[in-house]
């Protein structure tokens, strides 16, 4: 396993973890609760674009649906992908797809990783409110009065601080590695070096 892959799953893992904490800081309303993980969904769409974004969500639902307390309030298991936050949680993953998706291909300018987190944000509600409605029977208007409406000043300000902080942490991630890191070496290069000196020694004129 190279070290640049490493390092990338060592993020993803610490995005899920944040993506936990974040599940923690919540405020009980209705069916579906005010959390504050979705600012880590959407950050990590940003910083670790298509693949790693969904990787780190994919770890973050896997470790909740084997009933580790990861949900909002603490809670886990996989019961939780059938009730009224099913939606929201399988949106994670499309959320953090669609936002690295349209990041990285904009060049990660500052208007399009806006578009990229709107568009994110709204990826979320289009896959939880059609589950919301299914699984507790509300019209489509009480639906989106529940599910959308009461997060809308909310997610605004998360996807703020997301570009804020993507757009801090990213020259640190694009660093190159530390000059005290092992540098990969090129056996096959050190051995004809080494074949050619001595070589050159047995060959050499004899004093």
């Amino acid at each position: 396993m190279s070290v640049e892959k490493l390092r990338w799953m060592v993020l993803a893992s610490l995005m899920a973890a944040l993506t936990a904490v974040g599940a923690y800081i919540h405020v009980p309303f209705g069916p579906v609760p005010i959390v504050l993980s979705t600012l880590f969904v959407i950050l990590s769409g940003l910083l670790f674009g298509s693949r790693w974004g969904p990787a780190s969500m994919a770890l973050y639902l896997l470790v909740g649906a084997i009933g580790i307390p990861v949900f909002a309030g603490g809670k886990g298991g996989f019961a939780h992908f059938l009730g009224p936050t099913g939606g929201y949680l399988m949106g994670y993953l499309v959320s953090a797809w669609i936002t690295g998706l349209i990041s990285e291909r904009a060049n990660r300018l500052l208007v399009r990783d806006v578009i990229a987190v709107v568009i994110g944000s709204l990826t979320l509600y289009g896959c939880g409110v059609p589950w919301l409605k299914i699984v507790t029977q509300m019209s489509w208007s009480k639906a989106l009065l529940v599910g959308v409406i009461p997060f809308l000043i909310g997610d605004a300000i998360k996807a703020s601080v997301a570009v804020i902080l993507a757009r801090s942490v990213r020259p640190m991630l694009n660093r190159r590695p530390h000059p005290l890191l092992p540098i990969p070496i090129d056996r096959e290069r050190m051995m004809i070096e080494s074949e050619t000196s001595i070589t050159n020694i047995l060959t050499g004129p004899m004093l």
